[in-house]
């Protein structure tokens, strides 16, 4: 049995700790008790940070391909190797099954792997020119990256945000999650056993204003890197701009699902469901609003009210568990605004709809139909275990409603009509599109968004290229 480690924050090496710090207590989501205190940041530590930092890029921009590549597959083998205890460290922290760790433990494996193959792939070009001239264009890193990553992806997440900059020759500050630490710097240590030298990588945490403000005010970070929602992601872009600082922004989504009768409604379901629920709704790719034919909406609501009833929700580290808690306080008691609202508003609750227990934050799978648009969950990220499921005509009026909110991030569709299929990639306006699938996010594929769910991308080559800046020189 995996016990919870001790908490510290990773400077130049050292773990820091301790010395009348202030603390943050993290909470097991299952029991809502307190496992571990955190050692919160202050002014003097991320100073100390920045100037590691400011060290660190200037040793790993002038790293060979070799040795960053060797770096990403140590840390992917020690990452196998660990497995087990880092998936139940995460379960611990941020609630989701075992399975659903263990896979992200896989994510970032294969992740580091892709990238180290990806540094011997960072091309430039070669312009043509007259005799006697020379023109090229060139990839270098664009410096110190102040990263920030959130909790609802314990050790996907922060190895995004390692990854990326680790392969591409940055030095890296991150400030994961107050809420999942211990998961952060199992991924950071990794890292540094795998041989990363202690300057390049450091780990802080802290008051989330205080440290954005300090980090992203210091001329040391060239490039922000941010995964969580719209609202905090438009903070930290003002910040960012004062600095004139290249930003990579991951930002929140209201997944809109397109369900046409053309399509096996039950394969569609147990899919669906499944995806609904994945880490209690807590996705900023989850399928949330199902805008479904009306030849097959009955069916389709009904069937998966039924499934959600049957959705196994527990403890994550008890085996058989299919839904976790949500991940903290806050996100019940989300659910109970949002849901409540759109009850007064007339939808119908098909399932669910209610905490569990009085111990942790365990919410009911939930089912809402017929919700009118004046509902504040059709507009609102509701980022929990609800499902939204509506009945339209047709084609257009369906991808009308896909396309109606200012969120881009992920959508999906199901239909059998080859030629449907080509018009939804090309009229959903997300980041990234599901045909018939509900499986999005790979190692070699950019992840993003449009409108206010960000721009830039991780993974992929993508992912890299946004760590490293163009210069073309020329020569006479």
């Amino acid at each position: 049995m995996t016990s919870y480690p001790s908490l510290h924050m990773i400077i130049d090496g050292e773990r820091v700790s301790g010395g009348g710090r202030r603390t943050f207590d993290v909470v097991n989501p299952a029991t809502g008790e307190a496992i571990g205190a955190l050692p919160l940041a202050e002014a003097g530590d991320l100073d100390r940070a920045l100037e590691v930092a400011a060290e660190g890029f200037r040793i790993w921009r002038k790293s060979t391909p070799q040795e960053r590549a060797a770096v990403l597959q140590g840390a992917a083998r020690l990452l196998l190797e660990r497995q087990e205890d880092l998936a139940r460290v995460a379960t611990m922290e941020e609630g989701k099954p075992l399975d659903e760790t263990r896979i992200e433990v896989m994510m970032v494996v294969g992740l580091f792997n892709f990238y180290a193959g990806e540094v011997f792939r960072l091309y430039g070009r070669e312009l043509v020119r007259p005799a006697g001239q020379r023109s090229t264009v060139r990839h270098e890193p664009v410096g110190p990256v102040a990263a920030f990553a959130p909790w609802n992806f314990p050790l996907g997440n922060p190895g995004r945000k390692l990854g990326a900059p680790s392969a591409a020759g940055c030095s890296v500050i991150l400030k994961s999650a107050e809420e999942t630490p211990a998961s952060a710097l199992g991924i950071l240590q990794a890292l540094l056993d795998a041989g990363l030298p202690k300057q390049v990588a450091q780990a802080v945490f802290g008051v989330p204003d205080e440290v954005s403000r300090h980090l992203l005010g210091s001329p040391v970070i060239r490039k922000l890197s941010f995964t969580g929602s719209t609202v905090v992601g438009k903070h930290l872009a003002k910040l960012a701009a004062d600095n004139m600082l290249r930003t990579t922004m991951e930002l929140g989504g209201h997944g809109p699902v397109l369900v046409f009768d053309d399509v096996d409604v039950d394969h569609v379901l147990d899919v669906a469901v499944a995806g609904k629920y994945r880490n209690a709704g807590q996705v900023c790719v989850s399928p949330t609003r199902f805008i479904v034919q009306e030849d097959v909406f009955a069916r389709f609501r009904d069937g998966f009210a039924e499934r959600a009833q049957k959705v196994k929700v527990g403890d994550g580290l008890v085996e058989g568990t299919q839904m976790g808690p949500m991940a903290n306080k806050r996100r019940p008691e989300a659910m109970d605004r949002l849901i409540g609202n759109a009850k007064d508003k007339g939808a119908t609750l098909g399932a669910g709809g209610s905490r569990i227990g009085n111990q942790g934050f365990f919410f009911q799978p939930t089912v809402l139909s017929e919700v009118p648009l004046e509902a504040d969950i059709m507009h609102e990220e509701p980022f929990g275990p609800v499902a939204l499921i509506n009945p339209y005509k047709g084609e257009d009026e369906m991808i009308a409603e896909a396309n109606r909110l200012e969120y881009g991030l992920a959508g999906y569709a199901w239909t059998n009509d080859a030629k449907r299929q080509r018009r939804l990639a090309d009229a959903i306006e997300t980041g990234m599109v599901g045909i018939n699938s509900h499986m999005i996010a790979a190692a070699d594929a950019p992840f993003g968004g449009v409108k206010w769910s960000g721009h830039g991308a991780e993974d992929g080559p993508e992912g890299v290229l946004a760590c490293m800046i163009t210069k073309t020189v020329h020569e006479g």
